[in-house]
């Protein structure tokens, strides 16, 4: 599988939210790590599929 490391976050949230955040980090904290990996991974995604579409569309003007 994958090497791991643990990082520290620190995030301005709304208050409700932020509330609700650290209850579920209390009471599940498994489940709040999931759904921290998942949001970084589909942005990291998002970003890998813009950039080669710039790229992509680059390469399309520049011939």
């Amino acid at each position: 599988m994958w090497r791991t490391r643990s990082v520290r976050l620190n995030v301005r949230l709304p208050d409700d939210v932020s509330v609700q955040a650290e209850e579920l980090q209390q009471s599940d904290p498994d489940f709040m790590s999931w759904i921290i990996q998942y949001g970084l991974t589909r942005r990291s995604i998002y970003r890998d599929m813009r950039e080669a579409e710039r790229e992509s569309a680059s390469s399309l003007a520049a011939t």
